[in-house]
C-alpha cells in the first residue's frame, strides 16, 4: 500500500496531465485527512481539477459534496466557484448536476444561497439601468431611489453575504450607498451588520469586469502568508474578500480606515504632478492618526512587515501596473495592494516601452516610514526590513513546487494571462528554482537593490499616474 503524499503532490496529481482514474483517487485518498481550513485554501483549484475527471461520478466529487455538506462554509464557497462557471458550455452540465446535488443535500443551505442570488440579480439589474446616466449626481440619485423601493429592500434584507457566510446583512443602508467612478460604475453598497456588536459591512458590487484573476492573486497571497507563518514569520497580510459569482459579476470586500497612497499624498497637500517625488507625506500622514509614541512605533511596525510581506508576494507573482492608486495603507500603519488586473509580468507598454522599471515597488517615501523618519538605506531598521525580504522570499522558493502547482491547476480556467504552461515560466524564472539556495538569494538581493536604486522610475509613472488623473477629472 502507498503511504500517503503530502498535499502539494497530491494537488498535482489531480492536474490535467493524470487521466489515470487509479492515480486520481489516489489523490484524493491522500486529501481525506486535511482540515477544513486547508481545503478551503485549495478548493479554487479542486473545483478546476473536476474538468479534468473522465466521469461526473468520481472520488473527487464525492469527496468535494461530503466535505461540503458537513461544512457549511465549505458548501458556500463550492456553491460559488461552480455557480460561477455556469456560462462555460463544456462544464456547465457537469457543474450543474453537481449544484444540483449538493441543494439536494442540503435544504436548508439551499434557501440562504437563493436569497443570495436574488440579492446578486438586484445589484446586476440595478448596475445596468444606471449606466447610461453619466452625470454623476443623476446615478447618485436613481440609485437611492432603486435601493429604496420595497421590492428591492426586501431582496437586500438579511442575507448572508457571499463574500463571507459568517457575516449577515440586515438590511441596507442606501443614504451610504453610492456609485463609483470606474468605467463599469461599480456599486458600493453598505448594509447594516445583524451583529448588534458589528460593523457595517461595506461591500463593491461589480458587474462587466473578471475577477477571477483578482480572486487567484488573492487566494496566493493568503497561501503565502500560510506558509510564512507556519515558519513563525507574520507579516500582516491583507488578503481582503472577492468572489467571482457569475461570469463577469463579482464582489470585493471594502478595507475600512484606508487610503490609496495617491490620496494620502493629496491629504498631506503634497498632491501634484510631483508630489510623487516628495517624501513625508506617508509618515506624516500615519502620525495623525497614531499620537502617542507607542502607537506610532506599531504602526511603523506594521508597516515594515506588511511592505516587506507585498514587495516579495508582488514580486514572485508578477504582479504588474503598480501605481499610488492601488496601494493602500490602513490607518494602523498596514500596506496592502489592491486590482490585479495584470500578473505573471504581463506589464504594461506604453510607446513601445515597459511602464514598469523594477522589481517591485519600493519608494524614498515608503523608506521614509520603515527608518522612522531617514532615508539612509545604512539604518539598522532599513537593514532588518531587507532581512526580512530576503526570509520571505527563500520560505516561498522553498515551496516553488505549490506554487507552481497550483498555478498549473488554473490554466483550465481560461484567464488571459494564464493560458499555456509558457505563463508558468515567468513564477519559475522568480523563483530561481533552478539555482541554488546560495545563487538564488544573491539573486534576490540584485533585485531588491535594482528596486531600490530605481525608484525615482516608480516616483515618475506616479508623477505621470497623478497627472493623466487629474486631467481626467
Amino acid at each position: 500500500k502507498q503511504p500517503p503524499l503530502p498535499v502539494e503532490k497530491a494537488l498535482e496529481l489531480l492536474d490535467y496531465a493524470y487521466a489515470d482514474q487509479a492515480v486520481r483517487s489516489f489523490a484524493v485518498r491522500c486529501l481525506i485527512n486535511i482540515s477544513d481550513e486547508v481545503l478551503s485554501l485549495y478548493l479554487l483549484q479542486l473545483v478546476q481539477a473536476l474538468k479534468h475527471e473522465s466521469y461526473l461520478y468520481c472520488d473527487l466529487v464525492e469527496f468535494l459534496l461530503k466535505r461540503a455538506l458537513t461544512n457549511q462554509k465549505i458548501g458556500h464557497f463550492l456553491f460559488w466557484h461552480l455557480r460561477s462557471e455556469m456560462h462555460v458550455a463544456s462544464v456547465s452540465v457537469r457543474f450543474g448536476l453537481i449544484l444540483e446535488a449538493y441543494c439536494r443535500g442540503s435544504q436548508e443551505h439551499m434557501r440562504a444561497l437563493e436569497q443570495q442570488m436574488s440579492l446578486l440579480d438586484k445589484l446586476k439589474t440595478t448596475n445596468e439601468q444606471l449606466r447610461p446616466r453619466k452625470d454623476k449626481e443623476k446615478a447618485r440619485h436613481f440609485l437611492q431611489e432603486m435601493l429604496l423601493d420595497p421590492h428591492t429592500v426586501e431582496s437586500l434584507s438579511s442575507v448572508q453575504s457571499p463574500l463571507e457566510p459568517s457575516f449577515r446583512c440586515k438590511r441596507i443602508r442606501a443614504d451610504k450607498c453610492r456609485v463609483m467612478d470606474s468605467k463599469m460604475r461599480p456599486l458600493w453598497m453598505v448594509f447594516e451588520n445583524d451583529d448588534l456588536y458589528g460593523d457595517d459591512i461595506y461591500i463593491i458590487f461589480k458587474n462587466g469586469d473578471d475577477l477571477r484573476q483578482d480572486m487567484l492573486t488573492l487566494q496566493m497571497i493568503r497561501i503565502m502568508d500560510r506558509l510564512w507563518k507556519e515558519e513563525g514569520l507574520d507579516l500582516r497580510m491583507n488578503p481582503y474578500g472577492c468572489i467571482s459569482t457569475d461570469n463577469r459579476v463579482g464582489l470585493i470586500e471594502v478595507v475600512l480606515n484606508a487610503e490609496t497612497i495617491a490620496n494620502i499624498q493629496k491629504e498631506k497637500g503634497m498632491f501634484s504632478a510631483t508630489s510623487a517625488f516628495r517624501k513625508g507625506s506617508l509618515l506624516a500622514w500615519l502620525k495623525d492618526y497614531n499620537q502617542t509614541e507607542t502607537s506610532l512605533n506599531k504602526a511603523i511596525e506594521e508597516f515594515t512587515y506588511s511592505c516587506a510581506g507585498y514587495c516579495v508576494a508582488t514580486y514572485v507573482l508578477g504582479v504588474a501596473d503598480r501605481h499610488s492608486d492601488n496601494i493602500m495603507v490602513k490607518r494602523t500603519g498596514q500596506l496592502f495592494h489592491i486590482d490585479f488586473g495584470h500578473i505573471l509580468g504581463h506589464f504594461k507598454e506604453k510607446f513601445g516601452f515597459r511602464r514598469e522599471r523594477v522589481p517591485f515597488v519600493l519608494t524614498h517615501d515608503f523608506v521614509h516610514v520603515i527608518n522612522k523618519g531617514q532615508t539612509k538605506k545604512e539604518a539598522l531598521e532599513f537593514q532588518i526590513f531587507q532581512k526580512t525580504c530576503e526570509q520571505a522570499f527563500m520560505i516561498l522558493r522553498r515551496h516553488g513546487c505549490l506554487i507552481l502547482s497550483l498555478f498549473a491547476m488554473m490554466i483550465s480556467t481560461g484567464l488571459p494571462e494564464l493560458s499555456s504552461e509558457k505563463d508558468l515560466n515567468y513564477l519559475r524564472d522568480t523563483l530561481v528554482l533552478d539555482k541554488t539556495e546560495q545563487d538564488a538569494l544573491a539573486h534576490f538581493r540584485s533585485k531588491f537593490d535594482e528596486a531600490l536604486c530605481n525608484s525615482w522610475k516608480t516616483s515618475l509613472n506616479w508623477a505621470s499616474h497623478n497627472l493623466a488623473k487629474n486631467n481626467k477629472q
